[in-house]
């Protein structure tokens, strides 16, 4: 697959404004970021870039600023040793270190997860995914039936087996990363995975005691009907994937199905927000 990166200057810089940025354009299809001294590195599936949206997003931004850009792609071929020089590991307090094959390990984590990057991770992804496991590790996943819808790498469905889940069902719409899911579940270990190239209306008659949503806030409003019709009584919705600004949008959502807040948290302008089905 081969990927359009483009790299936006900001004037005057900030983090918050390179934040709100990247959530923005994860709405348009981008699906990994990193920073620059002076703004944002983003990427997308050259088959999905459209430029003309692109500029019109950035002609229309939230916040006052000026805003140039450069276009490049890059081959499939070349990627891999381009991305590896940009991922650090995540580390969730002493719970969680999620570390690429090319990183050493390091003691002092419950868990230590092997992902192989592939254009999974960046700036707000690091934020949303630390949000999300964080909040898995004080949920009691032993036993029971988990989704992890915009699976990505695979990594929560991973941390969600090793954490007792007896059941995890992964799925994405992209097929790179059905395929590299599949390739971090072996190499993790895992057997109690099933990895699905599709997305919600893939689900079937199957219900869920914990559905994981870390994806963006269009397809979560989208789709919060239908992850409710898979949830069993008592059951837990997770998302992430939105700004702090968007917590009152998909709470309201959420309690039009159905569905109890029980508790929203923050890291770095990126949002968390736990429900729980009736």
């Amino acid at each position: 697959m081969n990927y359009t990166e483009v790299n936006i200057e900001i004037k005057p810089y900030s983090q918050q404004n390179t934040e709100i940025l990247t959530a923005l354009l994860a709405e348009l299809g981008f699906d990994s970021f990193t920073d620059s001294d002076s703004g944002l590195i983003a990427y997308i599936p050259t088959s999905q870039f459209n430029e003309n949206e692109l500029t019109l997003l950035l002609n229309n931004l939230p916040f006052d600023v000026e805003v140039n850009y450069v276009v490049a792609h890059i081959a499939d071929q070349n990627w891999n040793t381009k991305w590896e020089s940009n991922f650090d590991p995540i580390t969730v307090e002493n719970f969680c270190r999620v570390r690429a094959p090319f990183h050493k390990p390091e003691p002092g984590y419950s868990l230590e997860i092997v992902i192989e990057p592939k254009m999974a991770f960046g700036t707000g992804h690091h934020q949303t995914t630390w949000l999300m496991i964080r909040e898995m590790f004080s949920i009691d996943l032993m036993g029971k039936t988990i989704l992890d819808m915009g699976c990505g790498t695979g990594i929560l469905a991973i941390v969600a087996e090793k954490l007792g889940a007896s059941r995890v069902t992964a799925i994405d719409n992209d097929s790179w990363a059905y395929e590299n899911s599949m390739e971090n579940v072996s190499a993790n270990r895992c057997s109690r995975i099933n990895v699905v190239l599709g997305d919600a209306s893939s689900l079937k008659d199957e219900n869920y005691d914990v559905i994981l949503a870390n994806i963006n806030l269009n397809i979560l409003l989208n789709d919060l009907p239908t992850y409710r019709k898979h949830m069993n009584t008592k059951g837990y919705l997770l998302m992430s994937g939105i700004l702090t600004s968007d917590i009152q949008t998909i709470s309201e959502a959420a309690k039009e199905n159905g569905l109890s807040v029980l508790a929203t948290k923050s890291k770095n302008d990126w949002a968390f927000v736990l429900t729980q089905s009736d």
